[in-house]
């Protein structure tokens, strides 16, 4: 294994550079999740391909996880601050399946629920449909993403160490490290991702290359 120091900018460019890789004749669309804990801010990489997709011809939809979680009666059935929870029940797959990853299958419609449930309110955020070009790019970011068996052309991991993790984590937050925890230990995210990025220091990342 060999890491390489990038800046945030080459990095966004060289993961769009992979993703416009993936393009086919037939104009399929891709689906690509960005995996981190909050702390690793997947949303704020996801936002930065954006702009280096849409150079590249490929038209980019953000979507984010935090948008189809359970209802909070199932979330918080054990409670507000049970980790074990947080790493099985909070995510709710099949909506996201149902409304973002399967109409973008071959043949399928192309129209994505870019949210389905505000996760402060726990109410439908009663947002439109996007329809995505054909061989647009839906760019998903969330935590606890990979391990799903969630239909993905290119999964990218952003890892921190468990120290950086708690050092950047939140007070309020912290009663989730043993879900990140659990997490690594079962799931292993970087091997199971395509890419794997180290962001302990957000302004310095790395890039992870197998060899």
């Amino acid at each position: 294994m060999q890491v390489h120091p990038i800046s945030p900018d080459r990095l966004a460019d060289v993961l769009a550079d992979r993703i416009a890789a993936l393009s086919d004749p037939g104009g399929r669309w891709l689906r690509v999740a960005v995996d981190g804990a909050p702390a690793a801010r997947p949303d704020v990489l996801a936002d930065a391909l954006v702009e280096p997709l849409r150079l590249r011809g490929r038209p980019a939809l953000r979507v984010s996880a935090a948008g189809f979680l359970r209802p909070a009666s199932i979330r918080l059935e054990y409670g507000h601050q049970d980790a074990d929870a947080f790493h099985d029940l909070w995510l709710d797959d099949r909506a996201l399946l149902r409304e973002v990853l399967d109409p973008l299958e071959p043949g399928a419609s192309g129209r994505v629920l870019p949210s389905l449930r505000d996760p402060v309110t726990d109410r439908s955020t009663r947002g439109a449909y996007a329809e995505l070009p054909p061989g647009g790019v839906l760019l998903l970011d969330g935590a606890l993403l990979l391990g799903r068996w969630l239909p993905l052309e290119l999964a990218v991991h952003l890892a921190l160490t468990p120290t950086a993790l708690a050092r950047r984590t939140p007070a309020d937050q912290q009663w989730t490290l043993p879900a990140f925890a659990r997490y690594e230990a079962e799931t292993g995210p970087a091997e199971a991702a395509d890419v794997t990025v180290r962001v302990d220091d957000p302004r310095h990342p790395a890039l992870v290359e197998r060899t």
